[in-house]
């Protein structure tokens, strides 16, 4: 037996949780919208709409593209857009240790 709790950080109607997070993740792990797309098993248009939607609802851009076609072009994270994603992972790891204690506190004494 264990607790799970699902968190979204809203802007307006918007949520992200810790799905729109990963792909975050994975954009800056790859540097390419494409490829965080395929390993989030995820179409780059879904992705790219996904993107488009968590952008206008939170009033600042996440990514941006780094022009040039060769090895160095793709997508990267803003300072902005990892400092946000630095802060909700923060947000998440409290969350679960709080859920976690809660749960103990509950069940398991």
């Amino acid at each position: 037996m264990k607790p799970k709790v699902k968190v979204w950080v809203t802007f307006d109607d918007l949520k992200l949780g810790d799905g729109r997070a990963r792909l975050l993740e994975l954009i800056d792990e790859y540097g390419s919208l494409r490829r965080a797309a395929t390993a989030f098993e995820m179409s780059y248009r879904n992705a790219w709409g996904y993107l488009g939607e968590l952008e206008r609802a939170a009033a600042f851009k996440f990514v941006e593209r780094i022009p040039g076609g060769g090895s160095q072009s793709g997508m990267r994270l803003t300072p902005r857009g990892r400092e946000f994603l630095l802060r909700y992972r923060r947000f998440r790891r409290g969350v679960n240790r709080a859920v976690k204690a809660q749960f103990q506190r509950a069940f398991l004494q």
